[in-house]
Protein backbone atom coordinates (compact mmCIF):
# COMPACT_ATOMS: atom_id res chain seq x y z
CA UNK A 1 0.00 0.00 0.00
CA UNK A 2 1.50 3.39 -0.73
CA UNK A 3 1.07 5.93 1.99
CA UNK A 4 0.47 9.77 1.30
CA UNK A 5 1.76 12.03 3.91
CA UNK A 6 -1.11 14.76 2.50
CA UNK A 7 -2.14 18.19 4.23
CA UNK A 8 0.78 20.42 2.86
CA UNK A 9 -1.30 21.55 1.04
CA UNK A 10 -4.82 19.60 0.87
CA UNK A 11 -5.10 20.28 -2.61
CA UNK A 12 -1.62 19.21 -3.46
CA UNK A 13 -2.68 15.87 -1.33
CA UNK A 14 -6.15 15.44 -3.56
CA UNK A 15 -3.90 16.33 -6.64
CA UNK A 16 -1.49 13.40 -6.27
CA UNK A 17 -4.24 10.86 -5.64
CA UNK A 18 -6.05 12.13 -9.06
CA UNK A 19 -2.92 11.94 -11.06
CA UNK A 20 -2.16 8.19 -9.15
CA UNK A 21 -5.61 7.46 -10.39
CA UNK A 22 -5.02 9.08 -13.84
CA UNK A 23 -2.19 7.12 -14.10
CA UNK A 24 -4.27 3.34 -13.63
CA UNK A 25 -7.46 4.94 -15.79
CA UNK A 26 -9.19 2.37 -17.78
CA UNK A 27 -7.77 -0.31 -15.59
CA UNK A 28 -10.43 -2.53 -13.16
CA UNK A 29 -11.60 -0.70 -9.62
CA UNK A 30 -9.28 -4.21 -8.20
CA UNK A 31 -6.18 -2.85 -10.71
CA UNK A 32 -6.02 0.79 -9.31
CA UNK A 33 -3.14 0.88 -5.98
CA UNK A 34 -4.13 0.70 -2.71
CA UNK A 35 -3.16 3.96 -1.00
CA UNK A 36 -3.63 5.50 2.41
CA UNK A 37 -4.05 9.40 2.23
CA UNK A 38 -3.02 10.83 5.79
CA UNK A 39 -4.38 14.80 5.26
CA UNK A 40 -2.35 15.95 8.02
CA UNK A 41 -3.66 19.68 7.69
CA UNK A 42 -1.69 20.55 11.29
CA UNK A 43 1.87 19.85 10.70
CA UNK A 44 2.73 23.50 11.23
CA UNK A 45 3.28 25.57 7.73
CA UNK A 46 7.27 25.20 6.75
CA UNK A 47 8.18 28.13 5.33
CA UNK A 48 6.97 30.35 8.60
CA UNK A 49 9.56 27.64 10.46
CA UNK A 50 12.38 27.02 9.08
CA UNK A 51 13.91 28.41 12.17
CA UNK A 52 11.51 25.63 14.44
CA UNK A 53 13.15 22.79 12.61
CA UNK A 54 12.42 20.17 15.25
CA UNK A 55 8.94 21.59 15.73
CA UNK A 56 8.15 21.07 12.28
CA UNK A 57 10.18 17.45 11.94
CA UNK A 58 7.52 16.15 15.06
CA UNK A 59 4.95 16.52 13.36
CA UNK A 60 5.96 15.05 10.14
CA UNK A 61 7.16 11.98 11.72
CA UNK A 62 4.11 11.53 13.82
CA UNK A 63 2.36 11.47 10.26
CA UNK A 64 5.11 8.89 8.59
CA UNK A 65 4.71 6.50 11.68
CA UNK A 66 0.90 6.51 11.45
CA UNK A 67 1.64 5.60 8.03
CA UNK A 68 4.53 3.33 8.95
CA UNK A 69 1.97 1.56 11.25
CA UNK A 70 -0.83 0.98 9.22
CA UNK A 71 1.66 -1.17 7.01
CA UNK A 72 2.07 1.13 3.95
CA UNK A 73 4.97 -0.16 1.87
CA UNK A 74 6.78 3.12 1.13
CA UNK A 75 5.73 6.94 1.95
CA UNK A 76 5.22 9.93 -0.98
CA UNK A 77 4.86 13.54 0.36
CA UNK A 78 3.56 15.36 -2.05
CA UNK A 79 4.68 18.97 -0.90
CA UNK A 80 8.46 20.40 -1.81
CA UNK A 81 9.19 21.55 0.38
CA UNK A 82 8.38 19.58 3.52
CA UNK A 83 12.27 17.66 1.49
CA UNK A 84 13.84 20.08 3.36
CA UNK A 85 13.47 17.90 6.58
CA UNK A 86 14.10 14.86 4.47
CA UNK A 87 17.27 13.69 5.42
CA UNK A 88 16.41 13.46 9.20
CA UNK A 89 12.46 12.73 8.63
CA UNK A 90 14.06 9.23 6.80
CA UNK A 91 16.55 8.40 9.59
CA UNK A 92 13.24 8.03 12.14
CA UNK A 93 10.88 6.43 10.07
CA UNK A 94 11.35 2.49 9.33
CA UNK A 95 9.70 2.28 5.50
CA UNK A 96 11.26 3.88 2.28
CA UNK A 97 10.20 7.68 2.03
CA UNK A 98 10.41 8.49 -1.87
CA UNK A 99 12.69 11.87 -2.73
CA UNK A 100 10.58 14.43 -4.78
CA UNK A 101 13.06 16.78 -5.51
CA UNK A 102 15.52 13.69 -6.32
CA UNK A 103 13.26 12.19 -9.14
CA UNK A 104 12.52 15.53 -10.78
CA UNK A 105 16.43 16.01 -11.11
CA UNK A 106 16.74 12.45 -12.38
CA UNK A 107 13.72 13.37 -15.04
CA UNK A 108 15.26 16.48 -16.15
CA UNK A 109 18.65 14.52 -16.27
CA UNK A 110 16.81 12.45 -18.22
CA UNK A 111 15.32 14.85 -21.32
CA UNK A 112 18.31 17.55 -21.26
CA UNK A 113 21.43 18.67 -21.66
CA UNK A 114 24.24 19.01 -19.23
CA UNK A 115 24.13 22.90 -18.36
CA UNK A 116 21.43 23.47 -19.62
CA UNK A 117 19.21 26.69 -17.90
CA UNK A 118 16.22 25.16 -16.47
CA UNK A 119 13.70 27.24 -14.67
CA UNK A 120 12.46 26.65 -10.74
CA UNK A 121 8.76 28.47 -10.03
CA UNK A 122 8.57 27.50 -6.08
CA UNK A 123 7.66 29.17 -2.24
CA UNK A 124 10.16 31.21 -0.75
CA UNK A 125 10.74 28.84 1.45
CA UNK A 126 11.75 26.05 -1.42
CA UNK A 127 14.00 28.10 -2.80
CA UNK A 128 15.52 29.21 0.26
CA UNK A 129 16.16 25.60 1.62
CA UNK A 130 18.16 24.85 -1.64
CA UNK A 131 16.31 21.24 -1.99
CA UNK A 132 16.14 21.62 -5.80
CA UNK A 133 19.94 23.13 -5.87
CA UNK A 134 21.67 20.90 -4.46
CA UNK A 135 20.75 18.61 -6.93
CA UNK A 136 20.31 20.61 -10.06
CA UNK A 137 23.94 22.74 -9.15
CA UNK A 138 25.97 19.64 -10.21
CA UNK A 139 24.90 19.45 -13.62
CA UNK A 140 22.19 22.19 -14.72
CA UNK A 141 21.89 25.70 -14.56
CA UNK A 142 18.79 26.40 -12.30
CA UNK A 143 17.16 29.93 -12.42
CA UNK A 144 14.40 31.69 -10.54
CA UNK A 145 12.37 34.72 -10.94
CA UNK A 146 13.82 38.30 -10.04
CA UNK A 147 11.90 39.45 -6.47
CA UNK A 148 9.27 41.33 -7.77
CA UNK A 149 8.00 38.41 -10.16
CA UNK A 150 8.62 36.02 -7.13
CA UNK A 151 6.53 38.44 -4.92
CA UNK A 152 3.78 39.30 -7.23
CA UNK A 153 3.08 36.55 -9.34
CA UNK A 154 4.64 33.25 -8.35
CA UNK A 155 3.17 33.64 -4.33
CA UNK A 156 0.22 35.11 -5.41
CA UNK A 157 -0.55 32.41 -7.75
CA UNK A 158 0.04 30.00 -4.68
CA UNK A 159 -1.91 32.09 -2.74
CA UNK A 160 -4.52 31.50 -5.05
CA UNK A 161 -4.63 27.86 -5.62
CA UNK A 162 -5.15 27.46 -2.08
CA UNK A 163 -7.98 30.33 -1.95
CA UNK A 164 -9.62 27.75 -4.67
CA UNK A 165 -9.15 30.38 -6.76
CA UNK A 166 -7.58 28.47 -9.83
CA UNK A 167 -8.15 30.52 -12.84
CA UNK A 168 -6.76 33.48 -11.03
CA UNK A 169 -3.69 31.31 -10.32
CA UNK A 170 -3.07 30.49 -13.67
CA UNK A 171 -3.15 34.47 -14.92
CA UNK A 172 -0.90 35.47 -11.82
CA UNK A 173 1.83 32.75 -12.84
CA UNK A 174 2.26 33.94 -16.73
CA UNK A 175 4.21 37.00 -16.23
CA UNK A 176 7.09 34.27 -14.38
CA UNK A 177 6.61 31.66 -17.17
CA UNK A 178 7.16 34.11 -19.63
CA UNK A 179 10.64 35.38 -17.98
CA UNK A 180 11.97 31.78 -17.80
CA UNK A 181 11.29 31.26 -21.14
CA UNK A 182 12.70 34.86 -22.25
CA UNK A 183 15.91 33.79 -20.32
CA UNK A 184 16.36 30.49 -22.67
CA UNK A 185 14.85 27.84 -19.33
CA UNK A 186 14.70 24.78 -21.34
CA UNK A 187 12.26 23.24 -18.70
CA UNK A 188 10.75 24.84 -16.27
CA UNK A 189 9.91 22.97 -12.34
CA UNK A 190 6.66 23.62 -11.16
CA UNK A 191 8.40 23.13 -7.53
CA UNK A 192 5.11 24.09 -5.53
CA UNK A 193 2.28 21.22 -5.30
CA UNK A 194 -0.40 24.48 -5.80
CA UNK A 195 1.49 25.51 -9.03
CA UNK A 196 0.24 22.38 -11.27
CA UNK A 197 -2.64 22.87 -10.43
CA UNK A 198 -2.67 26.26 -11.45
CA UNK A 199 -0.99 25.39 -15.04
CA UNK A 200 -2.85 22.32 -15.66
CA UNK A 201 -6.45 22.55 -13.97
CA UNK A 202 -8.47 23.30 -17.67
CA UNK A 203 -6.38 21.07 -19.82
CA UNK A 204 -6.37 17.51 -20.40
CA UNK A 205 -4.33 14.99 -18.35
CA UNK A 206 -2.42 14.02 -21.41
CA UNK A 207 -1.36 17.64 -21.92
CA UNK A 208 -0.17 17.45 -19.06
CA UNK A 209 1.44 14.06 -19.10
CA UNK A 210 3.22 15.52 -22.48
CA UNK A 211 4.28 18.86 -21.67
CA UNK A 212 7.70 19.51 -23.14
CA UNK A 213 7.92 22.88 -21.14
CA UNK A 214 6.91 22.04 -18.02
CA UNK A 215 8.29 19.37 -15.16
CA UNK A 216 5.32 18.62 -12.42
CA UNK A 217 6.81 17.09 -9.37
CA UNK A 218 3.51 15.62 -8.14
CA UNK A 219 2.90 13.76 -11.06
CA UNK A 220 7.02 12.62 -11.02
CA UNK A 221 6.35 11.49 -7.96
CA UNK A 222 3.02 9.80 -9.03
CA UNK A 223 4.90 7.79 -11.40
CA UNK A 224 7.65 7.09 -9.04
CA UNK A 225 5.51 5.63 -6.56
CA UNK A 226 3.36 3.24 -8.96
CA UNK A 227 6.64 2.00 -9.99
CA UNK A 228 7.64 1.41 -6.70
CA UNK A 229 4.52 0.09 -5.68
CA UNK A 230 4.62 -2.88 -8.19
CA UNK A 231 7.85 -3.76 -7.06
Amino acid sequence: MIGILGGMGTQAGLDFCTKLAKLNRGKSDQNYPLFLLYNKANIPDRKQNLKKYKKVLKSLVEGCKFLQHNKCKFISIPCNTAHYWYSDLKNKVKIPILNMPELVYKSASRSCKKQTKIGLLATDATIKTKIYSNFFNKNFELCVPPKNIQTNNVNKSIKFVKMGKTREAEKALKPAVKYLLKINCKKIILGCTELPIAIFAYKSFKKAKLSKTFLDPNLILAEASMKYYKK
